[in-house]
């Protein structure tokens, strides 16, 4: 054979044989990936979602990033915070960073090596320190603070009030003397916070004690207190792209209003009621009467305070008497931040109060505050009856202002 038709032949099996290692090398490569990918799987130990599994704000913020963004502003996702840094404990304008409680006892917040401390000086000195750990509350009225305990919370002894722009007593404490072993139990963290893992535990004979797991406190109130739990919606619809409809969570505008209110309400209804199962369970459409229920002989009070009552002020307000449909969302956007922007909730006003049914006189009439600001009149700023303040050096305790709900005349 000559030698051109020798190489062509051989060539022909070399390029033949090459085609064959290459085949077997791509299924050995997919038989190896898909190994390895089974194996991670089997590692991961990760079950299918549940309607009961939590996704967390990020997964949320994968489909609704601008609603997500807006929210981070709200002051119900700030109601709660680990304290980072001295932002805001010594920001808000000149105040003094002492508080004196007699000639030879005083509290001074101080920074230390980057974290901020209320610090106890008898006769000028050191006693002892406790460090700022977690903030409670928005910031708009105040922050009280606490500090951790193994795994108790306490209370800090000073709060900041952002009205005087100072520190004083925090509500409840005694003015006389320091008090730094305040517990902050479960009760202070469903209202406060998205989700604790609590438990009892023996404290001595016949007796108990709350302990919290640091490690799983969700800060603030997330997407899934006001939702319900997303894991099974954020599976099905990132698997389900094209499926526009949302599935596996609560969907508000189906909610009767009893249930929209109470969703508001299990925060929102005051702290004279008695609780039957931690409220870190609700979900939208629960019935919240299966998680409070009122004390055996107790009625409900004519003038509920100011602090925290906002859905039975509410309920006896006439809007909502009158109404068939008023509920909280009817004024309050919940992803938007409209605190103090009493213009824009007046709106709410006049979109079922068209100024010529107001009775007013001509001159009230005139003013520009009928469209402008309804709520100074008829939502004043109230004195709490549960929360006060005591200043260094005063003998009476201040009084602490919020916003009624009951929507009336004064």
């Amino acid at each position: 054979m000559p030698e051109a038709s020798i190489l062509t032949v051989y060539n022909s099996k070399n390029n033949s044989n090459l085609k064959g290692y290459r085949r077997l090398f791509l299924i050995f490569g997919l038989i190896i990936a898909m190994v390895s990918l089974f194996a991670q799987c089997m590692n991961s130990g990760r079950a299918p979602a549940t309607e009961k599994t939590y996704a967390g704000m990020e997964a949320c913020k994968q489909c609704h990033a601008p609603i997500v963004e807006s929210y981070l502003q709200n002051p119900h996702q700030q109601t709660s915070a680990a304290v980072g840094d001295d932002q805001i404990i010594n920001g808000h304008g000149a105040h003094s960073a002492v508080y004196t409680f007699d000639a030879h006892v005083k509290l001074i917040v101080e920074k230390r090596d980057g974290k901020m401390f209320q610090v106890l000086y008898l006769d000028g000195k050191e006693q002892l320190a406790r460090p700022f750990d977690i903030k409670i509350g928005s910031g708009e009225k105040a922050h009280t603070y606490g500090y951790w305990k193994g795994n108790q919370l306490k209370q800090l002894p000073l709060s900041y009030f952002s009205a005087i722009r100072s520190w004083a007593n925090s509500p409840g404490y005694p003015a006389d003397k320091v008090y730094l072993d305040r517990p902050i139990g479960a009760r202070c963290l469903e209202c406060h916070s998205s989700f604790a893992d609590v438990k009892s535990v023996p404290d001595g004979p016949l007796k108990v004690k709350e302990e919290l797991k640091q490690s799983s406190l969700v800060y603030g109130i997330d997407c899934e207190r006001c939702h319900g739990p997303a894991g099974k919606h954020v599976e099905f619809h990132l698997e389900n792209p094209q499926e526009k409809t949302a599935k596996f969570i609560a969907v508000y505008k189906t909610l009767s209003r009893q249930q929209k209110t109470d969703a508001c309400a299990v925060c929102h209804s005051g702290t004279d009621m008695e609780v039957q199962k931690s409220t870190f369970g609700f979900k939208p459409g629960d019935d919240l009467k299966d998680y409070y229920f009122r004390p055996y002989g107790a009625v409900a009070k004519k003038s509920p305070d100011v602090h925290g009552n906002q859905t039975s002020m509410l309920a006896a307000s006439k809007c909502f008497i009158n109404s068939k449909t008023m509920e909280c969302s009817s004024c309050h956007r919940t992803h938007e931040n409209l605190k103090g922007n009493l213009t824009a909730y007046s709106q709410r006003c006049i979109s079922c109060h068209a100024t010529a049914t107001i009775k007013h006189s001509p001159a009230t009439l005139a003013n520009a505050m009928v469209k402008t600001n309804c709520i100074d009149c008829h939502m004043p700023e109230q004195a709490s009856n549960l929360i006060s303040f005591q200043l260094a050096g005063k003998a009476k305790t201040s009084k602490y202002f919020l916003r009624t709900h009951r929507i009336a005349i004064y």
